[in-house]
């Protein structure tokens, strides 16, 4: 594969000062002419830069810096209106959605804010490509891929932290601050939203950044190298553009391949046995409690069951749930906890979604209520994922609440 520094002069006659704004570079790879264009998320001036470019009739084909689950959100932005609740909360996926309408009100929040939908020249791309008939090339990686190489590449006692603080800065910001509207001029949503943490962790920039950098030059080089473009213009954030650069100039044989930023690492097993390893001592606990005495034995069970299903039925209460599910993260709780499959926040949020079936209306709103805090608790599909998070968590804190009393009992 050869690659070498390509220079193009524009013809776009009177937006030319248009484009001038925008950072762009060229190569040559393989034959191919590639244009990467640096764009802002929150700029017009980027929207009209790619519609100019497009419109000159210069490129066959047009590569997007989305991967196929964002560019389906871009072209349907109602999808997740279409989603099954129960399916997502037994197939485990209740924090990837959380996720999802997490970073959907962040972006909300810009587009009320700003009178923009951020990642305008995205959608202008591929609309533009697709009425000209242009193949629309997606080069960046799976944003779920991301998310758990992310994960996966965080220290376990960081990750806590790390989820915690990237809902509350999505969700708990009614405004979206100046610094949160630089991040987007120079890079994407997802840059923007881990921008706090992926300054100051080498852990979270190198998945988060790094990496999509060399899965993006990766993808470029992979379709120049199919003979079928000659001259293909990238639209990319402006973040992405010297990286992506960069590894576009030198041998790409030294980067890691598709296939690899494309995997997931395996989960470390001895964060997977500390439940188990809880759960035994409990048993173990109460075990030598009702040997010594059935009134110390009955004594440790009643604080168990108190404290971890008072714990988890205030998580409930917190997030507005029905009486019901307040009542039944208190007796499921107990029981849950000592079962490390099964969460107190499937039961109670199979329950929420059961008592308080959501609306079509929900489903048709739900984007909009979360860009505002009160929005998560009045929206019945985003409130019945919040008894989820909040029960669970009550139920981990009374786990380890509970088990610390359980032993001060028997010492």
């Amino acid at each position: 594969m050869g690659i070498m520094p390509f220079n193009t002069t524009f013809t776009i006659g009177n937006n030319l000062n248009q484009l001038a704004a925008q950072p762009t570079e060229e190569v040559v790879v393989d034959d191919c002419k590639i244009t990467l264009l640096g764009t802002a998320h929150v700029s017009k001036t980027s929207a009209d830069a790619v519609h100019s470019l497009i419109s000159s009739d210069q490129f066959d084909s047009v590569a997007i810096e989305l991967c196929q689950s964002r560019y389906n959100a871009l072209i349907d932005p109602d999808s997740l209106a279409q989603m099954d609740l129960f399916s997502v909360i037994k197939n485990g996926k209740a924090a990837m959605v959380a996720a999802s309408l997490a970073l959907g009100s962040f972006q909300q929040k810009m587009a009320d804010e700003l009178g923009i939908e951020p990642g305008a020249e995205m959608k202008m791309a591929a609309n533009l490509a697709e009425e000209k008939d242009l193949p629309i090339l997606l080069i960046d990686r799976e944003v779920g891929t991301t998310l758990k190489r992310v994960y996966r590449n965080v220290p376990w006692w960081k990750r806590l932290e790390l989820f915690s603080g990237l809902l509350a800065s999505v969700m708990f910001s009614e405004k979206v601050s100046e610094e949160d509207i630089e991040k987007l001029k120079e890079g994407d949503m997802l840059d923007a939203t881990f921008s706090q943490f992926a300054e100051s962790s080498k852990e979270i920039y190198v998945p988060l950044v790094n990496e999509r950098d060399q899965y993006m030059a990766q993808r470029i080089a992979e379709e120049a190298a199919s003979s079928q473009h000659q001259n293909m213009l990238v639209v990319i954030g402006a973040g992405h553009l010297k990286g992506i650069k960069n590894y576009l100039d030198n041998d790409l044989a030294d980067t890691k391949s598709i296939a690899e930023l494309d995997s997931i690492p395996p989960a470390s097993r001895w964060p997977k046995a500390i439940p188990w390893l809880i759960v035994s001592l409990v048993f173990i606990g109460f075990a030598i409690g009702f040997n010594r005495a059935p009134e110390l034995g009955w004594q440790l069970v009643i604080e168990w069951v108190v404290i971890n299903g008072g714990l988890s039925a205030l998580g409930a209460l917190l997030a507005n749930a029905h009486p019901i599910t307040i009542i039944t993260a208190f007796l499921a709780a107990p029981l849950t906890s000592l079962n490390p499959t099964v969460g107190a926040g499937m039961v109670t949020a199979a329950v929420e979604a059961w008592i308080r079936k959501p609306r079509v209306g929900d489903f048709s709103t739900l984007k909009h209520d979360v860009a505002k805090l009160s929005g998560w608790w009045k929206n019945r599909v985003s409130r019945t994922l919040l008894v989820f998070f909040f029960s669970t968590l009550g139920s981990a804190a009374g786990t380890y609440i509970a088990g610390f009393r359980i032993y001060e009992q028997l010492t």
